[in-house]
């Protein structure tokens, strides 16, 4: 069998960024797939999935409630490795098109206050499974070391 696309990328390379990981078409439309990729894969901890169950749970509601970008979310969701995030967008887009979409997510998730949205036994399968402290230290880790002045080496997968 052939490999899948992002398992030819170089982790040992690789260094938290917005990428571009693959880009679907599907009759007239174009599905753009971003590794939003928060911790450098093999040489950093990775996330625990309570930090990133409450990321999901909050960029998820940024970005269905975004009113520009609303009706292009596709899916936004953890990488199994838990070193990022899966975003996917209706559109032939780069990875520089959408620094101020992740940036403002992520700043909504840093500044959250109050009861974490779908955390509840009727509306979430694993509801409990929340760390909000957490999710928000790593949304100002995210921030303060990648995305505020994001450059080019973040924005484009290593060779």
């Amino acid at each position: 069998m052939e490999k899948i696309m992002s398992f030819t990328i170089n982790h040992l390379l690789l260094t938290p960024g917005i990428y571009v990981s693959r880009k679907d078409h599907y009759e007239n439309a174009v599905i753009t797939s971003f590794d939003l990729r928060m911790t450098a894969p093999n040489r950093e901890p990775v996330m625990n999935t309570a930090d990133m169950h409450t990321i999901e749970h909050l960029g998820a509601t940024y970005l269905r409630n975004d009113p520009e970008w609303q009706d292009k979310i596709v899916y936004f969701g953890p990488m199994g490795c838990r070193t990022g995030f899966y975003l996917l967008l209706a559109g032939d887009l780069s990875s520089s098109d959408i620094v101020p979409l992740v940036t403002g997510m992520f700043e909504f998730i840093r500044d959250y206050e109050g009861d974490i949205p779908g955390a509840a036994a009727r509306d979430c399968g694993n509801y409990l499974d929340q760390n909000l402290p957490m999710a928000k230290w790593l949304a100002a880790r995210y921030l303060d070391n990648t995305l505020y002045g994001i450059s080019e080496e973040h924005l484009v997968y290593p060779e």
